[in-house]
């Protein structure tokens, strides 16, 4: 369904994004704010969902700033995450505003991030240009929490997550009680087919979630 475009950011730098347009006339738009592993071919799957519900969906390769065209597997989760600290924070940040940019002809813009990406997804409700903001189990926002979002954001957290332990959960809502608030049977990456903690009832369970969520404040 999409295609690979090339993005600047403010500060010059160009990278490569995957964009998903819908077949009709968009309803919104949104920036889909990869895991560690690049842009893979679930992010890639979500982009294409996202546009098959009417949202023109850009999935930007945040890794382009360390080596273009980065797509670890699954397994090499101590290699993901040692590309996700190389990135500086507000380098990144310029890749989400430029990645919104590219979309936000198309309607309000919205920002739905996975694992580290969900982090991203909670800065930018803080600092970006948009309407909302949708993170999917990002444990790095505890790291981030004297800032504040601006825009509605709702939360998708597993209650088996080795990763993210409910006490971390708990920290998040008690500094941004606004916020929307989920919790599932699953581990971390349960919206994730592709990986060990898959769970398709709470993958499902989400995006109908997310979808309510998006058609409230995106349109």
């Amino acid at each position: 369904m999409g295609q690979t475009v090339q993005l600047a950011a403010g500060d010059g730098h160009r990278f490569a994004a995957y964009r998903a347009a819908p077949a009709e006339a968009a309803r919104g738009a949104l920036v889909i704010v990869q895991e560690i592993f690049g842009v893979t071919q679930h992010m890639r799957n979500v982009a294409d969902q996202y546009a098959g519900i009417g949202y023109t969906s850009v999935v930007p390769a945040m890794f382009d700033r360390i080596e273009p065209g980065i797509e670890l597997p699954y397994t090499e989760i101590a290699r993901g995450r040692e590309y996700a600290g190389r990135l500086r924070l507000d380098q990144t940040l310029l890749d989400i505003n430029a990645a919104i940019a590219a979309v936000a002809a198309d309607g309000k813009p919205g920002v739905v991030g996975f694992c580290w990406g969900g982090t991203i997804a909670y800065l930018a409700a803080c600092e970006a240009p948009i309407a909302a903001a949708v993170a999917y189990y990002g444990g790095r926002i505890t790291q981030y929490l004297d800032r504040k979002p601006r825009v509605p954001v709702m939360y998708h957290f597993g209650e088996l997550d080795r990763n993210i332990p409910l006490t971390a959960v708990e920290q998040i809502r008690a500094a941004h009680p606004q916020g929307i608030y989920h919790l599932y049977p699953a581990g971390h990456g349960f919206n994730c087919a592709e990986r060990a903690d898959y769970d398709a009832a709470s993958a499902r369970l989400a995006f109908d979630r997310t979808r309510e969520f998006l058609a409230r404040h995106i349109g």
